[in-house]
C-alpha cells in the first residue's frame, strides 16, 4: 500500500471554526480602534480595515457599530469579573486577593485597548453600558464586598472599607493599562518586558497587601 494514501488529509475548517476566528479578528481591532477613537470617532469602515476584513463582513457579524462596541465592553468585562474567581475558593484573605491582583495586572498586560475602552465609556457617563453598572457590576461588587467583610470580621485583616479597597486594587491595575502611553515613556520609551511586568504585580500586590495587615508569604 502506498505510504502517502496513509497519511490522513487536513480536515476542512468548520464554519464554526471560521465564524470564531473571524470574530476574534474583528473584535480585536474593534477594541484598539474604539480605544482610539472613541465611540463616537470609530467607524465600522475603519474597524473593516483595521481587521483587513471587508466592511460587509463586519455587519454579517454585527448589525451596528453600537453592537460591536457592547461586545467589546462585554468581553472586557467578563475577563475582570472571572479574575475575582480566586475570592470565592481562597483558603485566606492574602491568596485570594493577592491572586486577585495578579490577574489584574496580567490582564491589563494582555488587554489594554479594552481597558481603555471601558476606562473612556465609564468617564463620559456610561452612555451606552450604564446598564451593566446598574446590574450586573453593582451585584459583583457586593458579592466580593461580603468576602472582604467576612475576612475583616474573622479579624484575618485589617479592618477597612471593603468597597475603597476594591476602588484601590481597580485604580492601580487598570492605571498599567490606561496609562501605559505614559509608562512606557517613563520607561526610556520602552514596554515593560516579562522581568518587569513581574516586578510591577510583585510590587502592587505586597504594597496593597502590606497595607491591609497582611504579608505576600501568608
Amino acid at each position: 500500500m502506498d505510504d502517502a494514501a496513509e497519511i490522513p488529509r487536513p480536515r476542512p475548517p468548520r464554519r464554526t471554526d471560521i465564524r470564531r476566528e473571524n470574530e476574534r479578528v474583528i473584535l480585536e481591532a474593534a477594541e484598539k480602534v474604539f480605544a482610539e477613537a472613541g465611540f463616537g470617532g470609530a467607524t465600522m469602515q475603519l474597524i473593516a480595515d483595521m481587521a483587513g476584513l471587508p466592511k460587509a463582513n463586519l455587519h454579517y457579524y454585527f448589525a451596528t457599530k453600537e453592537d460591536l462596541y457592547r461586545r467589546v465592553v462585554e468581553n472586557i468585562f467578563t475577563i475582570w469579573l472571572h479574575a475575582a474567581d480566586s475570592f470565592d475558593t481562597a483558603a485566606d484573605p492574602a491568596t485570594g486577593i493577592g491572586a486577585y491582583i495578579e490577574a489584574k495586572m496580567r490582564i491589563s498586560r494582555q488587554h489594554p485597548f479594552g481597558s481603555k475602552v471601558w476606562a473612556s465609556e465609564v468617564m463620559h457617563g456610561a452612555p451606552v453600558i450604564q446598564d451593566y453598572l446598574e446590574g450586573t457590576l453593582r451585584s459583583w461588587t457586593e458579592g466580593r464586598v461580603k468576602a472582604i467583610q467576612r475576612w475583616i470580621d474573622e479579624g484575618r485583616m485589617a479592618p477597612v472599607d471593603p468597597r475603597h479597597l476594591l476602588y484601590m486594587i481597580w485604580a492601580t491595575t487598570q492605571h498599567y493599562a490606561d496609562f501605559g502611553h505614559q509608562i512606557e515613556t517613563l520607561n526610556g520609551g520602552r514596554p515593560f518586558t516579562d522581568r518587569q511586568w513581574k516586578a510591577a504585580t510583585e510590587s502592587v500586590k505586597a504594597i496593597i497587601l502590606r497595607g491591609i495587615g497582611l504579608s505576600t508569604a501568608d
